[in-house]
């Protein structure tokens, strides 16, 4: 999905078992620009293919999601996701609950982003401010929202069909991603009549005994309302597999768009957030 957003950018994307493994090839491609104060230091490896230094191509910055268990990785910035709608679950570390490490951790943190905070109360929002800053007072907190964009057709990447397209329909949403609470809520605001779900775990693969569950459940929407209903599938699902999703047919296969947005609160919004992140670096 990024290599597709991404697709003619200065991105490089690294997909591995050993993300610093991934991330430490792609160093040795195509060297790197070290910011340190106010002068760059550039390394670039020879590529004994080219005959020649890789120079346009080099690494300025490296982001590592999901990374701030690596304690023997060095980082010069750590931002910590929390996702409101279950932000803690049980407070328990693996396997009694979802917690990594314990909720102290956050003290190595620079910056704390709530997402999803558009779809939890403020009290809820509150309390999960008052546990962090009970852990770092001084940790500045950010929050942030999926804003549904546009839909496009499983046959048809290249339209943009808008969000009204479902407004009275009858959708059934199919996710295997971690939060798929979000994902159907944020469909049924867009208004459609109707909103059915199947939830997969998070990175699963859909097998064909699969689909022929999800036609079963879409025949009985038909059956139920009269007309064709309609399947969602966020972008994550959709480029994990998008050859399967056409076993669907006739049943229309939508995509849905959304991009991340800060929701401004409290003088925090998108521009003091790339201010905290250039002073940050800079320090």
């Amino acid at each position: 999905m990024l290599k597709r957003h991404l697709l003619g950018g200065p991105v490089k994307v690294g997909v591995g078992a050993n993300r610093v493994a991934t991330a430490n090839l792609f160093f040795e491609k195509y060297g790197y620009v070290d910011y340190r104060g106010s002068k760059f230091f550039e390394r670039t490896y020879l590529d004994p293919k080219m005959g020649s230094h890789v120079g346009s191509q080099k690494i300025g910055a490296a982001v590592l999601d999901d990374g701030m268990q690596h304690w023997s990785l060095c980082r010069d910035l750590e931002i910590v996701m929390i996702n409101g709608l279950m932000p803690w679950g049980n407070c328990k570390l693996l396997p009694l609950g979802p917690l990594r490490e314990p909720l102290t951790a956050i003290k190595r943190a620079n910056i704390a982003v709530v997402h999803h905070a558009d779809l939890v109360l403020e009290q809820k929002l509150k309390d999960i401010k008052l546990v962090v800053q009970e852990i770092k007072e001084s940790l500045p907190i950010f929050y942030t929202r999926m804003a549904p964009s546009y839909f496009f057709e499983l046959r048809n990447i290249s339209t943009k069909m808008p969000l009204g397209a479902v407004l009275d329909a009858v959708v059934l949403c199919v996710s295997a991603i971690g939060s798929p609470n979000a994902f159907v809520r944020a469909m049924e605001k867009i208004g459609p009549l109707f909103v059915d779900r199947f939830d997969f775990s998070d990175h699963y693969s859909f097998q064909l005994k699969d689909i022929h569950m999800m036609r079963e459940r879409l025949r009985q929407l038909e059956d139920k309302f009269g007309y064709k209903p309609i399947v969602i599938v966020t972008e994550k699902d959709y480029d994990r597999d998008p050859e399967i999703l056409k076993h669907l047919h006739p049943f229309k296969v939508l995509v849905l768009c959304s991009e991340m947005q800060i929701i401004p609160c409290n003088g925090c919004n998108e521009d003091s957030f790339k201010s905290l992140l250039k002073e940050l670096l800079e320090v």
